[in-house]
């Protein structure tokens, strides 16, 4: 742990800045940091290792475009610290193609047009292959219901719906 300087703020209730090593296994490579204890991992994956596809939404939790995978389970980055994720692996949405071949969820995405803005999308994807892992896509309702930390429902859900239930039905590698 270090403790750099201080970051009072003008009415002095800041302490200084405390910086931790951090350990992650980011899709597949270890990768070690420091942070600030207080950064997110959203932020330490997009700022200390340049992995943009992970993307900011609301920063509240509230949206889902920063959903990674954290020792398998999907899990909202903007409100997971950075140092709590310490020597856990982490799975981002540049960690799901292999050998340049895309996950069968990024390709269905693609074939069922399930991309408008894609803003959302690498949030809605890593939330889709996880739905699947955890066999909750036996319905078009179940992956409504199980895809409902995204928050997005633009013009191109109901292509992401069917993207998710032809990857859940084709028996594809989730």
């Amino acid at each position: 742990m270090v403790v750099n300087g201080s970051a009072a703020a003008a009415d002095g209730t800041a302490g200084p800045v405390v910086r931790v090593p951090v350990s992650l296994r980011v899709n597949g490579t270890e990768r070690r940091i420091e942070v600030d204890t207080r950064t997110s991992l959203l932020d330490a994956l997009r700022d200390a290792l340049a992995l943009t596809g992970t993307k900011k939404g609301c920063d509240q939790g509230q949206c889902g475009a920063c959903t990674v995978h954290l020792d398998g389970r999907r899990v909202l980055s903007c409100l997971t610290l950075a140092a709590s994720a310490d020597g856990r692996e982490v799975r981002t949405i540049e960690g799901l193609e292999r050998d340049g071949v895309p996950h069968p969820m990024q390709e269905a995405f693609a074939r069922h047009d399930a991309l408008q803005c894609g803003y959302c999308t690498p949030g809605q994807i890593m939330s889709a292959v996880a739905l699947i892992e955890e066999g909750r896509a036996g319905s078009d309702d179940d992956v409504r219901e199980f895809m409902s930390g995204n928050l997005c429902r633009c013009g191109a859900y109901p292509h992401i719906v069917a993207a998710i239930r032809d990857v859940a039905t084709g028996g594809r590698r989730a």
